[in-house]
């Protein structure tokens, strides 16, 4: 399995950069995990959106979805020019409503709703989804092909549940929006690095990337925050690929 981060900022980019978006790969199959600012533009380094098997959203805030509205752009002159028929499958929590509506223009994207506990079959990738703590509702997952196991955390808080999804994963994608002097005044919504480093080491992930930075924090601080509770972490890096398994 391959991981191409496109993005990795939020809850808006630094200059420059994307909010969150990744592209998994293996045997042709081709899947999006969300698309934040940015990750359009990246996207087409790789391949034209058209191409893609599916987009999965872990939730419908807009550093996780803004650039499928301009996506749709994409896909109708796709449509128009005889290159895409049919709609792009299009895989996200069901609430809120009025967001999954706001991207169903000329019906370019085939919505369907995900939730925890349903599992999902994408060609060779095999989704299992675990409800995450956050302001809207956000799932976690675990994708699984003969070859690799990533787990990614969407956006949440602490919980145990992700250690027990991430266990004995090989990539443990995990957002690190805090750093440790955030967490004096308990902020919801988000991990801090380190937080994330001691989920890793409780489910014995084989890497850690941290990803979902903070575009005015130095990731250099979240790394050695992390590097003291789990020293396989690593910041993602822009446009990097990952092997993920075999």
């Amino acid at each position: 399995m391959k991981l191409t981060v496109l993005g990795c900022y939020g809850p808006y980019p630094a200059a420059g950069g994307a909010c969150s978006g990744y592209l998994l790969e293996e045997g042709g199959c081709r899947i999006l995990i969300d698309c934040g600012s940015g990750v359009l533009s990246r996207l087409q380094r790789h391949l034209k959106p058209w191409e893609l098997k599916a987009v999965v959203l872990s939730h419908l805030h807009f550093d996780h979805t803004a650039d499928l509205m301009v996506m749709r752009y994409a896909l109708d002159y796709a449509r128009m020019k005889g290159l895409f028929h049919g709609a792009l499958p299009l895989y996200s929590p069901p609430e809120p409503a009025a967001e999954v509506q706001r991207l169903l223009y000329k019906e370019l994207f085939e919505a369907a709703a995900i939730g925890a506990g349903e599992p999902l079959q994408i060609g060779p990738f095999h989704f299992t989804f675990m409800e995450g703590v956050h302001a809207l509702p956000c799932l976690t997952m675990r994708v699984e092909t003969e070859k690799g196991v990533l787990v990614y955390s969407g956006d949440t808080e602490y919980f145990d549940g992700l250690v027990e999804l991430a266990a004995g994963a090989d990539l443990f994608l995990c957002e690190a929006n805090f750093q440790e002097e955030d967490m004096v005044h308990s902020p919801a919504n988000h991990l801090s690095a380190a937080q994330a480093a001691r989920m890793a080491a409780r489910a014995g992930v084989k890497k850690l990337l941290l990803t979902h930075l903070h575009p005015e924090r130095r990731a250099e601080v979240s790394l050695e925050e992390a590097r003291q509770y789990y020293a396989a972490a690593e910041v993602v890096r822009e446009g990097e690929s990952y092997t993920v398994g075999e």
